[in-house]
């Protein structure tokens, strides 16, 4: 990722600028990629969640991943009016995986809050993961336990969940897409893992802290079109099954012995059939 680590930025610098460190930061993370007609409204209605929030110093970052539209644009603009916006812009796509896991790592707060463009994670649910985390929780989750897609892809989703669970090494939280909020502590752990293609939810489940998990119903996105074709789908869930659970590569091998035989077995025969004829 070092590539990744030399984007554009604009505002404040990404390393710490002081304050009041009587109050404690948090970091909200957004990853972007064509998001010209969210960014803007979904910066306001994070400004007016912590408006409400006075005890603690924010930042609003977002990562932009090469986008084909104005959202970059748009965001060197509120990073030039609001000192507590700060912008990463990718030099190129490096995908919805790595792009948000990077940012991730370069977020400066106490505790840092996830939390998509398109507004189906709910910024209103900021202060609620603030509480939890104030008690004493490492990582606060919104788990979407209704959602207002098609009921069909929400069924596809809870197969795969359920089989992913059934199949994996840990216990991973089913219907999470990464938002929360993390401790500083969850961060600069996961800063120590050494991993190019990170599954976000397994690796929070193979550091096992204890996570406070908040119910919630998942709107539909507000404006455009979503970013996650079948390709980015298919992908993330075959990084869940191949990072965290064996079946895949024993499946492998098996057919492997099995095909090898075969082959053996099939290559004997024609020789004993080659001798005969002789």
């Amino acid at each position: 990722m070092d590539t990744i680590a030399t984007p554009s930025t604009t505002g404040p610098t990404l390393a710490a600028s002081g304050g009041n460190r009587d109050r404690k930061r948090v970091t909200v993370m957004t990853p972007t990629y064509n998001e010209e007609e969210n960014v803007r409204e979904l910066y306001e209605a994070v400004k007016e969640v912590f408006a409400e929030l006075p005890q603690y110093e924010y930042e609003h970052m977002f990562i932009d991943n090469a986008s084909r539209d104005r959202t970059a644009d748009i965001l060197r603009q509120l990073a030039q009016e609001d000192a507590n916006v700060k912008v990463i812009l990718n030099t190129r796509n490096f995908g919805a995986i790595r792009s948000p896991f990077h940012a991730l790592l370069e977020a400066r707060g106490d505790g840092v809050v996830t939390l998509c463009a398109d507004f189906q994670d709910p910024p209103t649910m900021i202060p609620e993961f603030i509480k939890h985390w104030e008690e004493g929780y490492k990582v606060v989750l919104g788990v979407k336990a209704q959602s207002d897609e098609s009921a069909v892809m929400y069924t596809l989703r809870s197969v795969y969940y359920n089989l992913v669970k059934k199949l994996s090494d840990v216990e991973l939280t089913q219907h999470v897409t990464g938002f929360g909020l993390y401790d500083r502590q969850v961060i600069e752990i996961l800063r120590k893992i050494d991993d190019p293609y990170p599954y976000g939810r397994g690796l929070l489940a193979d550091i096992g802290f204890e996570s406070y998990k908040i119910p919630f119903r998942q709107p539909l996105r507000r404006r455009g079109l979503t970013k996650n074709n079948f390709y980015t789908l298919y992908d993330l869930a075959m990084l869940g099954f191949t990072n965290h659970t064996k079946v895949p590569l024993r499946l492998a091998t098996m057919a492997g012995f099995v095909l090898s035989g075969l082959r053996n077995y099939l290559r004997t025969k024609v020789m004993l059939v080659a001798y005969v004829k002789v």
